[in-house]
């Protein structure tokens, strides 16, 4: 299988595309950690990973909102004792409350919005770096929502917060490419049947929508050795072919 011998960290493992995620790589081979803050939602795609006879993941109980540095290097330090490095991160940990206007969004709201969605990614990927180094090749992918990338009015402090990381991401991938070892790309699911979604548009027709297991070949080859030497470049669900 193409991803024997890979370690992948995902966050927001516990949700719609974290978990298919999760699955698709694991039977392919990969050993995932999976991070959430809901330890009932790790347990089922644990499960569902190991009824699958896919790769045994690692469930880790993580607040991405509310941990101290401290806690993200201890998260580190743990992860090189067991594995010494790691060659994937996904992001799909996402924090969505309503759509807002920006005159009556709650500060407390989107304090936690940006905690979630911009710092605790910049803080997770500059501890996990030297992991990701110590990888013959690694890959590190930050999931973005293509309805807020044109800056669309009342998404509030999610657009706000997944603008920034997709400049974020640019950045890092111009920053590591000299060294030619981590490739970081962003994924556009587009509209698919998701929980999110169903949250965000809850009158929508969702059977006009992509499923969230037809992300599956993406997501192979954002983490396979297919996508070596792609980076700072944005894959999208709709278009994507292999």
């Amino acid at each position: 299988m193409p991803l024997t011998n890979h370690t992948i960290l995902i966050t927001g493992a516990g949700g719609g595309l974290g978990s298919t995620a999760a699955l698709a790589l694991a039977q392919q081979g990969a050993t995932i950690i999976l991070l959430d803050k809901s330890i009932p939602k790790l347990e089922k795609i644990y499960d569902t990973i190991v009824a699958a006879d896919a790769t045994t993941p690692i469930m880790y109980p993580f607040d991405l909102a509310g941990a101290t540095e401290v806690q993200y290097h201890e998260l580190a330090n743990k992860l090189a004792e067991k594995y010494g490095h790691i060659e994937g991160l996904l992001y799909s940990a996402i924090e969505f409350d309503a759509f807002t206007p920006l005159s009556i969004h709650s500060s407390m709201a989107w304090g936690h919005t940006l905690n979630v969605n911009l710092n605790a990614p910049f803080i997770l990927t500059k501890v996990l770096l030297p992991l990701l180094n110590k990888a013959e090749h690694a890959s590190i992918v930050f999931t973005i929502d293509s309805y807020v990338r044109d800056a669309k009015a009342y998404s509030g402090a999610y657009g706000v917060s997944l603008i920034a990381l997709e400049s974020y991401a640019k950045i890092l991938a111009e920053e590591l490419s000299s060294a030619k070892k981590i490739r970081v790309n962003t994924f556009v699911p587009g509209p698919v049947d998701s929980p999110l979604r169903k949250k965000a548009f809850p009158a929508e027709d969702k059977s006009k929508l992509l499923a969230m297991s037809e992300l599956a070949p993406a997501y192979l080859y954002l983490f396979s050795h297919k996508s070596i030497g792609t980076t700072g470049q944005t894959v999208d669900a709709r278009t994507f072919k292999l």
